[in-house]
């Protein structure tokens, strides 16, 4: 497995990082983390520049190495993250992209890659808990369109996109994984309904999806009817293989700015910490090697990500709870204090051992299609 960049992606990343350095400092002052239609016009900015560069279609169009150091690099340089198009950038579009018909290709990636338009993933429901396969949101054939009931819950960025990748159950005498199909559903069709949830951290990127007699047309459908399940293991293949990459190399940016705090407020002299911190940072540089390896392993298997993923989504989850416990650690009283850096992401890093798929159902699949072990009954 070559782990090592070719001089030709080495090149990408000179002219990269040249162009953000001259980028970045003429950006607009970002909008307030609760203004969601000012951050998407501010996030959709942002891409647009990225297209006119000449590097928006770096996420479909390049190698998966390509795209490894697309994310290492903006990240780095303290670029905007894709924020309100991420689900469009590094879900549904790539699923489009492996899996859609040309004229689907034609139809929703441009937008994507301009910054014209946004997507929501619309895949939990309130009564399925991390069963994902268990949804019953129906859509029922009726001529050249679906008609779509029931709701969706964790729906990111719904009240601000334009389109939602959507998984409805179209035979519901089928096994569970087998009467799914994957739609693209116009977030602005009649009969769609959203309400906002503000998170633990107090943010609103959520929301509560009602769907009463949605019409959906079968052309949106992407892969066969009832093959919706095998479709959605793309898309989380890709959520759970390459989407946190930049989520890495921020974590352990923050890593060391926690080292530098600990020297200044004495925390430092605790040896407990310094192992812990130690620790974490052994524990970072392996899931960025891990990575690299998913990153290799794809461009091997043409572009997808593997099961790999799941490993990975698996303990990175848990490695940034631990970051930000220590987090806390350090700041000792202060991690109380909403203002202090740090305190927010703690808050909501409680989330990612179930956020795009919980850690229960990561430890199933790595069993199941890694190690070989029975399923469970």
């Amino acid at each position: 497995m070559d782990l090592t960049y070719t001089p030709e992606e080495e090149e990408f990343r000179a002219r990269l990082r040249e162009w953000l350095g001259r980028v970045l400092p003429t950006l607009p002052p970002k909008p307030s983390p609760g203004d969601w239609p000012a951050r998407r016009a501010y996030d959709l900015g942002w891409q647009r520049r990225l297209y006119d560069a000449g590097y928006a279609e770096v996420h479909w169009e390049g190698s998966p190495s390509v795209r490894l150091i697309f994310l290492e690099e903006t990240e780095k340089a303290g670029a905007p993250y894709v924020g309100a198009g991420f689900v469009g950038l590094l879900h549904a579009g790539p699923t489009i992209a492996a899996e859609g018909t040309a004229q689907q290709r034609a139809r929703w990636l441009p937008p994507i890659l301009r910054g014209d338009e946004v997507w929501c993933q619309g895949f939990s429901e309130p009564d399925a808990g991390s069963d994902l396969a268990a949804l019953r949101t129906r859509a029922c054939r009726d001529g050249d369109d679906y008609v779509v009931s029931g709701s969706k819950i964790w729906t990111s960025h719904a009240e601000v996109a334009d389109w939602c990748e959507l998984l409805v159950r179209t035979d519901p005498e089928a096994p569970k994984h087998r009467g799914i199909s994957w739609l693209a559903m116009p977030m602005d069709a009649p009969g769609i309904t959203v309400r906002p949830l503000r998170t633990l951290a107090g943010s609103a990127e959520f929301a509560e999806v009602f769907l009463d007699e949605v019409r959906v047309p079968v052309a949106n459908r992407v892969g066969d009817e009832n093959d919706g399940w095998r479709v959605t293991m793309v898309t989380l293949s890709f959520e759970r293989g390459t989407a946190f990459v930049g989520e890495v190399v921020a974590c352990r940016r923050v890593l060391r700015e926690l080292a530098v705090e600990a020297r200044k407020n004495g925390r430092w002299d605790d040896p407990v910490l310094r192992r812990r911190l130690g620790r974490l940072n052994a524990e970072f540089r392996a899931l960025w090697r891990l990575t690299q390896w998913n990153v290799s392993e794809a461009e091997l298997t043409g572009g997808v990500p593997g099961v790999g993923g799941s490993v990975f989504k698996l303990r990175y989850s848990h490695a940034r709870q631990e970051l930000y416990d220590a987090a806390a650690d350090v700041l000792g009283p202060e991690s109380l204090d909403l203002d202090r850096p740090w305190v927010l992401d703690r808050l909501s890093s409680l989330s990612y051992t179930i956020a795009a798929g919980t850690s229960q159902i990561q430890r199933n699949i790595v069993a199941e299609r890694i190690l070989g072990l029975p399923k469970g009954r």
